[in-house]
């Protein structure tokens, strides 16, 4: 478990984040949403430990960040992965050795049990055996993606982070990138925290939802419970475009 306490964060004088206090869960997806300006992005990079605090802490399993020494905090960032939004490969990489990387960095593995763990997580996100020796850029949009994430979770790590997944794919590639993400997060354990926008993310996968509004939590709860909520800060973001406003209005009837 992430547990995020009385977490402050300015820039000058731009107050971002204000007294944040929430947990995110092991074996559960859990959503960051909020609009543009919401803090969300500084939100997950204050998590990651890229920014430094102003007030609060953070703690991974009840071992508090700031509270780390060097070798403590390399050892935490071998428990982490991370998809990023652009899934940021490297094309003059194959997709084996782009997979491969971190076990280079941060394991003790022969080169044999490194070939194993990146072919058993390429197959995991379905990634043909024939793709393995392509570059990224032979590849689609949403491939590139499940490399990413067979990227992230190649350490096999507690907690895995993912910032906009879905970001530039089709609504059916990116309903398939989600449900891998659940699936994994659901089969190895993980506490998996996902910054995004995207509202069909939230009602697919999202086992926690966080709203964050100026900086603030504003609103928490399940999938389930973001269609029911009377709450306006989620009635205003949740709602805001003419389709779900139907869909609100037929779950009121029902």
């Amino acid at each position: 478990m992430i547990q995020v306490r009385g977490l402050e964060k300015s820039f000058g004088a731009q107050h971002v984040l204000r007294g944040i206090d929430v947990d995110f869960y092991v074996g559960q997806c859990n959503l960051i949403i909020g609009l543009s300006g919401s803090g969300k992005t500084v939100f997950l990079k204050s998590i990651l430990g890229l920014h430094t605090l102003d007030e609060g802490h953070i703690s991974f399993d009840g071992r508090i960040l700031g509270d780390m020494g060097k070798k403590e905090i390399k050892a935490l960032r071998q428990e982490m992965g991370m998809v990023f939004q652009g899934s940021a490969l490297f094309n003059s990489l194959t997709i084996e050795e782009n997979v491969r990387l971190p076990l280079d960095f941060f394991s003790d593995m022969t080169l044999e049990e490194k070939d194993q763990r990146v072919k058993f997580c390429l197959e995991r996100v379905r990634i043909d055996p024939e793709a393995f020796q392509k570059t990224p850029a032979e590849l689609s949009g949403g491939m590139q993606k499940r490399v990413a994430i067979a990227r992230a979770i190649v350490l096999n790590p507690k907690y895995l982070f993912c910032d906009e997944p879905n970001s530039g794919l089709d609504p059916e590639t990116a309903i398939v990138i989600d449900l891998l993400i659940h699936e994994i997060t659901h089969e190895f354990g993980m506490t998996t925290v996902i910054n995004t926008h995207d509202m069909n993310s939230v009602l697919e996968i999202g086992d926690h939802v966080i709203l964050l509004e100026k900086g603030k939590k504003a609103w928490e709860g399940t999938m389930e419970e973001v269609l029911q909520s009377e709450d306006t800060a989620v009635v205003d973001y949740v709602f805001r475009s003419n389709l779900f406003k139907k869909v609100r209005a037929a779950l009121h009837k029902a």
